[in-house]
């Protein structure tokens, strides 16, 4: 699994301005709508219910939110740049800036668990996230992200 098998071209946004985590996840439910044809409502109500569960801030400006839908029949990501810090609840108290929903189908098991350890691993690299903040063209973070060195899950 590499991160081009997750992440469409038109499933990468930059934000100039998400002022709450509720409307950040409405936009990414949009967005997941948009490109995969995903019920915007229900993808809305995954992610909350999971965040619910506990904050998915990672750390060091970095969010992993994800959750398990009908409908879908492989794991699919969303990607956000934010141009101004959310705060997110993280584990380091820190405010967000870059987000990668993950959405698996309701009944997966290791792929969604795969897909999260690989995003995980892509954007816990300090170098290749300072890349994504460099840029604020979505087209141009789709290809970072999606030509990523070492971004293959075990």
């Amino acid at each position: 699994m590499q991160l081009s098998d997750l992440l469409g071209a038109d499933a990468v946004k930059v934000f100039a301005n998400v002022t709450s985590k509720k409307r950040l996840f409405q936009d990414l439910a949009e967005i997941a709508q948009s490109a995969y044809g995903l019920n915007a409502s229900d993808t809305l109500d995954a992610l909350q219910d999971r965040e619910s569960l506990g904050p998915t801030g990672v750390g060091h400006g970095v969010a992993l939110p994800h959750a398990r839908l009908h409908g879908l029949t492989r794991v699919v990501g969303v990607f956000v740049r934010l141009e101004r810090p959310l705060e997110f609840d993280a584990v380091d108290r820190q405010p967000v800036d870059l987000v990668f929903a993950l959405f698996a189908p309701k009944d997966s098991g290791v792929e969604h668990l795969k897909a999260l350890a690989l995003v995980s691993r892509t954007l816990r690299n300090p170098e290749f996230c300072a890349k994504l903040r460099a840029n604020s063209a979505p087209t141009a973070l789709h290809a970072l992200l999606t030509e990523a060195v070492g971004t293959q899950a075990a």
